[in-house]
């Protein structure tokens, strides 16, 4: 499987591209949702070149994946994303918390509408504003997650295992 080059790494969690969080409800079975994030990346680099850092998660305790995180802190987040920088990122790990007043969300959180709403864009200023104004108005709160294992694929080269290929050749 051709693993993602550490700098088409880096440049693919710049993107603004959904994430799907994969939380556990109480009896175990999965649950997921899109959602925003936001990678942090660190110095150190794995085995395979690939940067090691944090993925940032913003929500609100309403939300079932927040409270599913606060019960139990096991999760994965998948980013995939489409032409022209087709890829796949997984990280699992451990989600902690973070809320307020003991930890400041609201710079982490404008990181993130800036990259979701204002796609880095100055001329979306005065709607990543509007949005964030309207974020401080909501119970809101911050997760950590730090990934134990992290996969990325480069979907633009991979084309399948050899089983597959040689079986839809044989047609």
């Amino acid at each position: 499987m051709p693993r993602m080059k550490p700098d088409d790494f880096d440049l693919f969690l710049q993107d603004a591209n959904n994430g799907v969080i994969a939380t556990l409800r109480r009896d175990g079975t999965p649950y997921t949702v899109p959602i925003w994030w936001l990678w942090k990346p660190g110095d150190e680099r794995n085995e395979f070149g690939l940067r090691k850092g944090e993925v940032w998660l913003m929500g609100t305790y309403s939300r079932v994946w927040c409270k599913q995180l606060l019960h139990d802190g096991r999760a994965s987040l998948c980013v995939e994303a489409g032409p022209p920088f087709t890829g796949h990122v997984e990280f699992d790990g451990l989600c902690e918390p973070f809320e307020r007043p003991a930890f400041d969300i609201w710079p982490i959180s404008r990181e993130l509408a800036e990259k979701y709403v204002g796609r880095r864009d100055p001329a979306n200023a005065e709607a990543v504003d509007k949005f964030f104004a309207n974020m401080q108005t909501e119970p809101r709160l911050l997760f950590r997650l730090t990934p134990r294992v992290t996969r990325a694929i480069d979907m633009r080269v991979y084309r399948g295992k050899r089983a597959d290929r040689e079986f839809q050749a044989s047609g």
